[in-house]
């Protein structure tokens, strides 16, 4: 699961110069939450808009609203954009990037290649990665397994399912602190009685839902 595969690419971007009025106005727009700020292929700094929704002066102000108009019209990106953002390459494993993300509590890393920004990964691209990977929305069926770990577990699971001619979509191994461990299978079929049946009578505990 690499960022190339579920960045956006060809993100909107903005230049360092445009006013704080104009780039919100993009965002919405595009329905974003940030731009990358470029000077032609290059990265210069990422704002959010968080951040330019910060920098708009308070209600309590003193300021008249010509003079709010005025101060927010003058305003540019350079003055508030993130310089030297965090960034990634398209081959960063998607967890790694998702490991920055909480890291640094930042909600989108952009993507560069040869320091060209080539796309940009946001937690809901990650949301969605994690959607299609567990195939929900699709028909299936999805079953839980919990056993102790040892070699050749998986390949023994494996090997039941098989004997039935079902197709597996997707699996994920969760190591429990007891030693044990959780696998979950997402199968081809909305029948799977007999291959619970078959797996409870090896000792497996086994849940499942649709």
């Amino acid at each position: 699961m690499f960022v190339k595969n579920y960045m956006t690419r060809m993100p909107v971007t903005i230049s360092k110069k445009m006013t704080v009025f104009d780039a919100l106005a993009i965002m919405k727009k595009h329905k974003i939450r940030q731009l990358p700020v470029v000077s032609g292929e290059k990265l210069e700094g990422l704002v959010t808009e968080k951040d330019l929704l910060t920098v708009s002066p308070s209600p309590a102000t003193s300021l008249s609203i010509f003079e709010l108009n005025e101060l927010l019209a003058k305003m540019t990106v350079a003055e508030i954009m993130v310089k030297s953002p965090i960034t990634v390459q398209p081959n960063t494993t998607l967890e790694e990037a998702a490991l920055l993300m909480r890291e640094h509590k930042i909600g989108s890393v952009p993507v560069l290649e040869k320091d060209k920004l080539v796309g940009i990964i946001t937690v809901t691209d990650i949301f969605d990665a994690l959607i299609r990977f567990f195939g929900y929305g699709k028909a299936g069926t999805r079953l839980l397994l919990e056993a102790q770990d040892r070699v050749g577990l998986l390949a023994d699971i494996t090997q039941v399912v098989k004997d039935f001619g079902l197709l597996i979509k997707a699996s994920i191994v969760v190591y429990k602190d007891n030693e044990n461990v959780e696998i979950m299978l997402r199968l081809g079929t909305i029948d799977p009685g007999p291959l619970v049946a078959a797996l409870q009578e090896k000792g497996y505990k086994v849940t499942f839902e649709g």
